[in-house]
């Protein structure tokens, strides 16, 4: 049996060791395999990876969605909606940078959910979501 699929994701850093401040510490990931260039981390069961590139970490355009300005360029994790909040405060208690504070988005409508935007110490957005129900994620009416 093959296991799940995984994605893998790799992105720029300034600083490896805010990233592991930020990954590891405040957001649990465990880590992997490592350099001085780069370190592995496990979101959850999917690789991440922080490259060392100083000269790419930069915020980049938003488009608006549901009246706030998201970050084209994010990635993040569809949590349990228990978690959701569990969460949100643990970025707050760290002093994280939110882009878009906690709230419900598209309230009511197709898609319904717990919705944020942080970025991490190199200026990557990740956004984390939870739906009451799975059934939203993908739902178009």
């Amino acid at each position: 049996m093959s296991p799940r699929p995984r994605f893998h994701l790799a992105f720029p850093v300034h600083d490896l060791e805010a990233a592991r401040r930020f990954y590891a510490g405040v957001l649990g990931c465990g880590t992997g395999r490592e350099s001085d260039h780069w370190i592995d981390f496990d979101l959850h069961g999917h690789q991440i990876v922080a490259h060392l590139a100083p000269e790419l970490c930069e915020t980049g355009p938003t488009n608006a969605v549901d009246g706030k300005q998201v970050p084209v360029r994010h990635f993040g994790l569809i949590v349990d909606y228990e978690a959701f909040d569990a969460l949100a405060e643990r970025l707050k208690a760290a002093s994280s940078e939110f882009v878009i504070e906690p709230y419900l988005r598209f309230a009511g409508e197709a898609g319904e959910q717990k919705t944020m935007f942080v970025r991490d110490p190199s200026g990557n957005a990740l956004e984390f979501k939870a739906f009451a129900d799975d059934r939203q994620v993908f739902a178009t009416d």
